[in-house]
């Protein structure tokens, strides 16, 4: 089974950027989508950004147009850009992969705080 490392979370500015890994620790070419969910305290895991094998992106609206999600298959990892940042960008954020039989695997989670 695939295990998801996410890392370069941390503490940044209102309009800053960050970005995110997620270094899997086998070949993600015949992973089907992989993603980004974020947790912010006492609310819902919410998906952020997720992309398809072939690279096609899909976007939360709260996101879109500030935050991108990139695929290198070569380096087995996914990236989140993430621009423009606002403090309800708040959260833990958690990398996913979906198996082609369906199963989802989780990373740890890395945390992203968003304050002057």
């Amino acid at each position: 089974q695939v295990q998801l490392v996410e890392s370069g979370g941390g503490l940044v500015q209102p309009g800053g950027s960050l970005r995110l890994s997620c270094a899997a620790s086998r070949s993600i070419v015949r992973i089907n989508d992989m993603g980004w969910y974020r947790q912010a305290p006492e609310k819902q895991r919410e998906l952020v950004a997720s992309i398809t094998s072939s690279g096609r992106p899909n976007y939360a609206d709260s996101v879109r147009g500030r935050f991108n999600i990139s695929r290198d298959n070569a380096a087995n990892t996914v990236y989140l850009q993430m621009n423009s940042l606002k403090p309800e960008d708040t959260a833990v954020y958690y990398c996913h992969a979906d198996s082609s039989l369906g199963l989802r695997r989780w990373g740890q989670g890395t945390l992203v705080t968003v304050s002057l």
